[in-house]
Parts: C-alpha cells; sequence; structure tokens
C-alpha cells in the first residue's frame, strides 16, 4: 500500500478521533459542571466562575480516562464509514490485505496514546491539584462538623502516638487543610487534640496554623497562632500514603518511585499508575485490533450492528478488566508490570488471532 493511500486512512482517523475528543471533552465539561454547582452551591464564597474554573481544572483527568474508549469509537466509525463508501471494498480488490490499511489506524492509536500520556496526563496532574486548592480554599475553616475525606494516617514517635486526618490533601500530602491530631498516651486513650486550619510537613515536625487545643482534663480550648507537632514522618511516606496518583505527572512518577522506595516503601500505587500510563499507547493500538474484528466485514445498512455492539461490550469488558487488576496491583496483590501488561497482551492476542483466522485462514 502506497503512502498516499495510508495517509488517507490515518486522517480519517484522526479526523474522527479529534471531533469524538471535542463532543466528549464538551459533554463531560457540561456534565461536570453541573454536579458541582449542584454540590457546592451551598459552600461560602462559591461562584460561577469559581465554578468554572474548577470544573474545567477537573476535566483532564475525567478525558485521560475515557480514551481508550474514543480510541475504539473512532476505530469503528473509520472501518464502518470505509465499508459504507465501499473504499474498503476497492482496496481489498486491488491486493491491499486487512494488516496494511489496518496498520495506519493502529499508528494512529499509537500516537494518540503518546500525546495522551506526553500532554493530556501532566494537564490533568496539575489540573486536579490546581482544583483540590481552590476548593480547599473556599472551605478552610468551615468544614469542621463535616465528615473527613482524605484517610487516616497515624505516626509513632517516642512517648506518644499521633493520628493525622485531614479534610483536603495539597502538595503532594505535604499541607493539609483542616487537619486534626488527635495525640494518644501510652494506654492508647486521647490526650490532646489539636484542630489545624492548615499544617505543614517540615523537616521533624508538622507546623500548625490557625490552632484550636483540647487537652485531657482540661476546662476550655487553646487556641494558639502557630504550634508544632514531633514527626518522624518524611515527605515520601507521606506523599506515598496521601497523594493520589492521578495527582502526579508522568513525568515526575519514577522519581516519586524511587524516592518512596528508598525509604522503605513499597510504592505500589505510584508504580501502578506507571507503568498503567506506559502501556496505554499499546491499549488503544488493542482496541482498535478489537475494533478490527467487528467491522471490517463488508455489509448492508444495518446489518453489522449486532457485531458492533459486541465489540463495543469487548472493549468495555477490557477497560473493567483493566481497572479491576489495577485496583489488585495498587493493594500490592499483583505486581504493577503484570497488572498493566496482561489485560493489553490478551487484547492483542485475541485480536491478531481473529484477523489471522479471518483474513489468512
Amino acid at each position: 500500500m502506497g503512502w498516499t493511500l495510508g495517509r488517507y486512512f490515518l486522517r480519517r482517523y484522526a479526523v474522527i478521533a479529534f471531533w469524538l475528543f471535542v463532543a466528549l471533552y464538551a459533554l463531560v465539561s457540561l456534565i461536570d459542571f453541573t454536579e458541582l454547582t449542584n454540590r457546592r452551591s451551598g459552600v461560602p464564597g462559591f461562584t460561577l466562575a469559581a465554578g468554572l474554573v474548577i470544573s474545567a481544572a477537573r476535566v483532564p483527568v475525567i478525558m485521560q480516562q475515557t480514551v481508550p474508549f474514543i480510541g475504539l469509537f473512532a476505530a469503528i466509525a473509520m472501518l464502518v464509514s470505509l465499508n459504507r463508501r465501499y473504499e474498503l471494498v476497492v482496496a481489498r480488490s486491488a491486493g491491499i490485505s486487512a494488516w496494511q490499511f489496518l496498520l495506519p489506524a493502529c499508528i494512529g492509536a499509537f500516537l494518540f496514546g503518546v500525546l495522551t500520556v506526553g500532554v493530556l496526563n501532566p494537564l490533568a496532574a496539575a489540573g486536579i491539584s490546581m482544583s483540590k486548592r481552590i476548593e480547599a480554599e473556599m472551605r478552610v475553616g468551615k468544614s469542621n462538623t463535616s465528615a473527613f475525606e482524605q484517610p487516616w494516617l497515624r505516626q509513632r514517635t517516642p512517648g506518644s502516638d499521633t493520628i493525622i486526618g485531614a479534610h483536603s490533601v495539597l502538595d503532594g500530602g505535604l499541607e493539609l487543610v483542616d487537619a486534626t491530631f488527635f495525640s494518644l498516651d501510652a494506654d492508647g486513650d486521647i490526650k490532646e487534640r489539636r484542630d489545624a486550619a492548615r499544617a505543614f510537613l517540615r523537616q521533624g515536625h508538622w507546623e500548625l496554623h490557625d490552632v484550636r487545643v483540647l487537652r485531657d482534663g482540661a476546662s476550655g480550648i487553646e487556641s494558639l497562632p502557630v504550634d508544632r507537632v514531633a514527626t518522624n514522618l518524611t515527605p515520601a511516606s507521606v506523599q506515598e500514603r496521601l497523594a493520589p496518583p492521578e495527582t502526579v505527572s508522568f513525568f515526575e512518577l519514577p522519581d516519586k518511585i524511587t524516592a518512596a522506595r528508598a525509604f522503605g516503601l513499597n510504592a505500589n500505587a505510584f508504580a501502578t499508575h506507571f507503568h498503567t500510563l506506559v502501556a496505554l499507547p499499546f491499549l488503544m493500538v488493542a482496541m482498535t485490533l478489537i475494533a478490527a474484528t467487528v467491522s471490517m466485514r463488508f455489509a448492508r445498512m444495518g446489518q453489522s450492528s449486532t457485531m458492533i455492539l459486541g465489540g463495543v461490550l469487548a472493549g468495555f469488558l477490557l477497560y473493567v478488566v483493566s481497572v479491576l487488576v489495577k485496583a489488585f496491583g495498587t493493594a500490592g496483590f499483583v505486581p504493577p508490570f503484570v497488572v498493566a501488561w496482561i489485560p493489553v497482551a490478551i487484547a492483542m492476542f485475541f485480536g491478531v488471532t481473529f484477523l489471522l483466522y479471518k483474513e489468512d485462514g
């Protein structure tokens, strides 16, 4: 197949994928903004302008999750449209095999995955961090009566243990908003409670600002502008425990993983997320092969809908299995490398085997 025809197929795939991305981006933005305004409209200081900024910052991380489906639908739409216009029929009659005219679509899917990892992912990581910071700024000092949204963290220091909770975690776990520190005695009973508007992890201690201290047996609450709580936690251990992997850019993940493991931490969540991003371009190629198994056969209008639906369901099943296995990798039950690559390898083998059977006998 000449470069002219290959470029034509590649352009068709790119145009369809681009408009699918734009349409889905607009739909996700509208839904996320509507849901955000309904949920945050009662927060003091919340405005429509702030809602637009927060929603715009959160949408890239949602779009990152939809990219495999965009690749699947783009490949199906491209092949079906080529079939409907008899272009694949003409290409086959000219002696061009399925492997040849699928190559441009696979290249387009691979490049789409690379752009997602190299461009969309850093934007998503920066956006989700910015949205969390804006939301935290709006509700700082106003959420002590609501349930904690972040996991609790326990630190052990000579003489006492401290349990730490926060409503928001910023800067990769190094800054806590509306944080609560429970200090325990040797018997495990609470001896002090500190509520801080903000807490910053410094070298060897937590620096608390706008603190209210309630001590066991005290008659009232003591207010302090600044306070300290000793800690032996390191930035790597706090980030590994509190920072969601989605808030870390692909290019920063290797350093985070190395730093965490240097302190004896497993860093499973970061490692799993990193390998998943590395495997994303190949997952896009696997989605294209799955699309080809249900879209290349010539059929009259409406006769191929069942097969196309089967391909869509197969793509959804592959994505669900990938997410499920990723949860096992994050929990440490399965090595991160295996978590990321086994679903991709299985999908590729399935697509190649089916196409070999159909095309080459």
